[in-house]
């Protein structure tokens, strides 16, 4: 059933994924990096000091955790633009890094000598290790990026894959400020884009999709995505709930493989993307030092199913959870995941053949799993309320602009869960969640905050 499901959801997705090979060449590190990317809070900008120990090549391909960082910061030049290029080396910091808390402790104990040169002749490595100030990765990966566009030598699927980050990287005149927090080009590649400032935002939400999600095919529709959440949170401020930091983030996390028509049958892929986000979130929270920002996981389809493997690991926790089109999991109930009571959220739409399946276990809006069933499917006529938001429809429209969906996803995702449960009736089962006639409904609507075209 989920088969033949996927096959027809396929004619609505621009392209395919591509089958990733396990390892392949990492990108050159051939990149100049302006000194001046790692200062002290002084403001005093330090030129790269070409210093080193005895550490070879041989070190860095056999470290693991805190070994490998050491290493690192004691390998020569010669030594580092070869680690940047090693397979061995950039699979260690990829795929099998040290903690987000190991690699922030180092970082910060490096003097701006030491991190200029590490950025200078490590950008792949350093680009992409949890732990490290964004805007210290940012430049890192905008550098490989740079460097590897301009190589006339990339291969042609590797060009389009950069291609399509760098489009995804384009900013509007009054948009939000992008970082490129991941550039792993690999196979069919992953790529995290944070629209907003993940240092000092109050709401942070982590943007996980499902299947037949690739960089080279989907990245800039996926930013976009992000972009439309990130504009409706931003209408919602004057009612969010209060937390450390100010403003907003949302992360387009294209961190792991999705799966496509030849592996969607298996959760191997949802496993190994559950490690892959537990560790983006761990370094997202390191970086704030005690002034953690709320943190919201919004999960669609397969992407689901690797949120909720994530979340019930032990080893991650989040403010709110929202899947949309889930196929299920092995989570039987709410109670099993690390989220806040109370603010787990499931919604499924009209003409959704992939919501409610449970294909990989329980249906997650199921009766007694304990979550809030969004009214997506149903609820009020339009005429009575208004017609103000659309009900989606169909497995990719939950997100998109002028949706009920969207607009309770950025509710959820400001620490406003209770607007949302104020208009649900708790029936614990999916299609109970009916919304309640009430004018406090549309309490706050983005159009009356911000108009929109």
């Amino acid at each position: 059933m989920l088969l033949l499901a996927a096959a027809l959801l396929t004619a609505s997705m621009h392209s395919l994924g591509v089958v990733e090979s396990p390892v392949a060449p990492a990108a050159s590190s051939a990149v100049a990096v302006s000194t001046a990317a790692v200062v002290h809070d002084t403001g005093q900008t330090a030129a790269p000091v070409m210093t080193g120990g005895q550490i070879g090549i041989g070190d860095l391909r056999s470290d693991r955790g805190r070994a490998f960082l050491d290493d690192l910061a004691m390998a020569s030049p010669a030594v580092l633009a070869t680690a940047d290029r090693d397979d061995r080396v950039v699979a260690t910091a990829m795929d099998a890094p040290p903690t987000a808390a190991e690699v922030h402790t180092w970082w910060s104990g490096l003097d701006t000598a030491e991190q200029v040169r590490l950025l200078h002749g490590a950008p792949v490595v350093v680009g992409n290790l949890d732990g490290v100030p964004y805007a210290v990765r940012d430049r890192a990966n905008r550098a490989v990026l740079a460097a590897e566009s301009a190589d006339r030598g990339t291969p042609s699927g590797e060009a389009a894959m950069l291609g399509q980050v760098r489009e995804s990287l384009a900013r509007d005149a009054d948009g939000p400020r992008k970082s490129l927090i991941t550039l792993d080009t690999r196979g069919t590649g992953r790529a995290a884009i944070a629209l907003g400032d993940l240092d000092t935002a109050a709401d942070v939400t982590v943007v996980v999709p499902g299947m037949f999600f690739t960089v080279t095919g989907q990245l800039v529709d996926f930013t976009e995505t992000a972009g439309d959440l990130y504009d409706e949170q931003a209408t919602l401020s004057p009612v969010a709930a209060p937390a450390p930091g100010t403003g907003i983030a949302v992360v387009a996390w294209m961190g792991y493989r999705t799966p496509d028509l030849s592996n969607i049958l298996s959760l191997d892929l949802a496993k190994t993307g559950a490690a892959r986000l537990e560790r983006t979130v761990d370094g997202i929270r390191r970086i704030r030092d005690g002034a953690e920002p709320r943190l919201g996981i919004v999960a669609h389809s397969y992407g689901s199913t690797t949120a909720l493997i994530a979340l019930s690991s032990g080893r991650m926790h989040a403010d709110s959870l929202t899947v949309l089109g889930s196929p299920g999991s092995g989570v039987t109930n709410a109670s099993e995941l690390a989220v806040a009571a109370g603010e787990v959220f499931v919604g499924g739409a009209h003409w959704d053949p992939i919501a409610g399946s449970g294909y990989f276990g329980t249906d997650p809006g199921a009766r007694g799993f304990g979550s809030t069933v969004l009214d997506l499917a149903g609820g009020v006529d339009p005429a009575d309320a208004g017609d103000v938001f659309r009900r989606p429809v169909g497995h990719n429209d939950y997100l998109k602009p002028g949706t009920a969906s969207l607009h309770d996803v950025a509710l959820i995702a400001v620490g406003r869960g209770d607007l949302v449960r104020d208009q649900v009736q708790r029936g614990n089962g999916r299609g109970e969640g009916a919304v309640q006639a009430s004018p406090d409904l549309f309490l706050v609507r983005p159009q009356d905050l911000q108009p929109r075209d």
